[in-house]
């Protein structure tokens, strides 16, 4: 076809290509988008455990037990920290980013089902985990195990990226980071302990003692599941200060012997008390 005098003649092989470069969305782009929306989701889910914990202050009731305020402020608190805290790490992962978008995406969205179901069930006050009372409550239940599923796949993936390519990030990040989510797979190994533990009870009929079965491994769970953040906070942290690479590193290594040692005394205690 012949083009008008003065004009280019276009290209049709490589106009589309071009068009199509110059509006879908650079990968650094979308990964910058989906960590202030983890980042937003995070915050939201804190704000929620903060706002029961001024509910509890008001209605009272017992503070443990299955059916207590207790749930939806230390849930929405835990996974909102954890939600922040795993947007922030995986930034030091040599992973790709749309797969990162993905994983962070997916990880964002099954919080706010975990969080939101727990939520729901506490207005409801009904206990939110191994309840089979109902058809609705057994959804629930079922929602937030397989949710719990989800959050073991995701993680895993995330700390096994961790282990394979070393992290990059100030002297001391490469070993807070795979320490923490070494740590956080201990956390998701007794999470899933408890949860096995606590269907198994209830579909043989003893309800009021899968209620009561996961206490022992609390403390394990919840020593373990922070670490990803407050081993690299504390990485970060350091390289604020002038202090050398050398004893930055010596720091880091210590804190994470320390928090190793704790982990390990509240895996004693389970394994004494289960």
């Amino acid at each position: 076809m012949k083009s008008r005098p003065g004009t280019r003649p276009r290209n049709p092989a490589v106009a589309p290509a071009t068009i199509a470069s110059s509006t879908a969305p650079a990968p650094a782009a979308a990964a910058s988008l989906a960590e202030r929306l983890c980042h937003a989701t995070g915050a939201a889910l804190v704000v929620s455990g903060l706002f029961h914990l001024t509910v509890f202050a008001v209605d009272g009731g017992p503070w443990y037990g299955p059916v207590s305020w207790r749930k939806p402020v230390t849930f929405g608190l835990s996974f909102g920290l954890t939600l922040m805290a795993i947007t922030w790490v995986t930034s030091y992962l040599r992973v790709a980013p749309r797969l990162r978008t993905t994983l962070l995406a997916v990880f964002a969205a099954d919080c706010v089902v975990e969080a939101g179901g727990i939520t729901l069930q506490a207005w409801r006050r009904v206990p939110s985990h191994l309840n089979m009372e109902t058809g609705f409550d057994s959804a629930v239940s079922m929602t937030l195990a397989v949710g719990g599923g989800v959050l073991v796949a995701v993680l895993t993936v995330f700390a096994l990226v961790s282990f394979r390519h070393r992290p990059s990030g100030p002297a001391g990040m490469p070993l807070a980071v795979r320490s923490g989510f070494a740590l956080l797979l201990v956390a998701l190994l007794s999470g899933a302990a408890m949860i096995a533990r606590g269907v198994y009870l209830t579909r043989t009929g003893h309800q009021s003692m899968a209620y009561h079965s996961t206490e022992p491994l609390k403390p394990l769970h919840g020593v373990s599941l922070h670490a990803v953040l407050v081993l690299p906070a504390l990485a970060w942290l350091l390289s604020r200060t002038p202090w050398s690479e050398a004893v930055r590193r010596r720091i880091v290594g210590l804190a994470v012997g320390c928090y190793a040692a704790a982990v390990a005394a509240a895996g004693v205690s389970a394994v004494l008390t289960y």
